[in-house]
């Protein structure tokens, strides 16, 4: 057994291989990439809306998805070993307020050790709710979230209403982590400006993706192939992983099904809190209270739309905060203009399932394009409302579109009982 095959029975007491999962090369990807830029180049170039390649707002879009991609990660962790963790926006909250005291008490190096403790202890109060005492997860999730909610506030005033310019719902400011650049890139700051074709565009994202960016930015994009390779090129990988597929079957094999569940739901924890400090540290530079509005949720969201794997669940993570990112900026024009790139991809999407033979899917992505065309040509503006709803929406549209295809682990969320068949 590789660390990318497992065996799963069967009613018949056989034991067979899952179909293997179709998965693109690397020129398939950078292809699509490619693609994807001349797109948003030629919507730029047609509505003028120049900021959705710029540089800030590629730089604002990194910033946004980082603590969701970490979340995201989080969430990975603890159902490959088949917990479903929505405590992860509990967590997020305790990562914010460790982050801020940590980095007040002992530097910006110990608030990014003590973000990523506080969410590990929510984990592993998880952990010991529901693999320990099998409490369902979905009751112990929600309880942590309200637990930290309610811990933070209570914190908060032992601590930071006793420090200048702190109260019971924020922190004083706390101090930014460095920032890296790499040499030669902001000079090309002209050749931006300059708006031309492709060329710009691949200007302000590489500006977006190489001045100013964060130490802690680095280290989460970091942790994406570092779980790629834990998880999947390595012994400890696979038996983490058997606990999700078929705990009983890894029992069997001497695997301690108990500890691993533990590991994994720790390392959720603490892959969350590291995202709730971001917000903390990097994001804001203070603690506020409900400052993660929603991102563990969105974290999980991201999971399943990478189909619980580490890079899709990064895409997901990038999509999510482009939007975020662009309904903080210029939301309504950049989100208008963004009208005419989605008619095009739906179009696309759209005939390229009448050639495979899917009708309906066809047609009813075509009749989609020609909805949204007809919404971009019809009006000049959006709703302030939708626009900053539109992280969510997005949310909602691509789990959508992507459910048909997911394949989640097998035990993920089942109870577990050591000596149980």
């Amino acid at each position: 057994m590789t660390a990318d095959t497992m065996l799963t029975p069967t009613p018949g007491g056989a034991t067979t291989a899952p179909a293997k999962a179709r998965r693109w090369s690397w020129p398939v990807i950078l292809l699509l990439v490619a693609a994807g830029l001349v797109g948003f180049a030629a919507v730029r170039v047609l509505t003028g809306a120049d900021d959705i390649t710029s540089s800030g707002a590629i730089r604002a879009a990194l910033a946004a998805a980082v603590p969701i991609g970490l979340a995201g990660l989080g969430g990975l962790w603890a159902e490959r070993a088949g917990v479903i963790n929505i405590g992860l926006e509990g967590m997020m909250i305790l990562g914010t307020w460790g982050g801020a005291w940590g980095a007040l008490t002992f530097g910006v190096w110990g608030g990014i050790l003590v973000g990523a403790l506080a969410g590990a202890l929510g984990g592993l109060l998880h952990a010991l709710a529901t693999v320990t005492f099998n409490v369902d997860h979905i009751v112990s999730g929600v309880a942590i979230n309200i637990l930290a909610f309610g811990l933070a506030r209570f914190l908060s005033s032992l601590t930071f209403a006793n420090m200048q310019g702190g109260g019971d719902t924020q922190s004083p400011n706390v101090q930014s982590l460095p920032t890296i650049s790499v040499p030669g890139v902001s000079a090309l700051d002209g050749l931006e400006r300059r708006h031309w074709f492709v060329l710009s565009d691949i200007t302000g994202v590489l500006r977006g993706l190489m001045t100013n960016v964060s130490v802690l930015t680095l280290i989460a994009l970091a942790l994406v192939p570092i779980t790629y390779y834990v998880l999947w090129r390595t012994a400890f990988g696979l038996r983490l992983r058997s606990c999700g597929e078929n705990p009983h079957a890894a029992e069997t094999l001497g695997v301690n099904v108990y500890r691993y569940k533990y590991y994994a739901v720790v390392v959720s924890g603490a892959l969350a809190g590291l995202g709730g400090a971001f917000l903390s540290m990097v994001a804001s530079s203070i603690y506020r209270e409900s400052q993660t509005a929603g991102r563990g949720f969105i974290g999980l969201a991201t999971m399943i739309f990478g189909n619980w794997r580490p890079g899709g669940l990064a895409a997901g993570a990038l999509l999510f905060g482009y939007t975020d990112a662009l309904q903080l900026r210029r939301g309504s024009e950049s989100v208008h203009a963004l009208l005419l790139l989605i008619s095009a991809v739906l179009l696309a999407v759209g005939i390229w399932q009448l050639v495979r033979g899917r009708r309906v899917a066809g047609a009813v992505s075509i009749g989609l394009a020609a909805l949204v065309a007809v919404w971009y040509f019809t009006t000049d503006a959006i709703p302030v409302e939708f626009v900053q709803a539109t992280p969510y929406v997005t949310t909602l549209v691509v789990l959508a579109l992507a459910s048909q295809r997911l394949r989640p682990p097998a035990a993920d969320g089942q109870p577990y009982r050591r000596g149980d068949s």
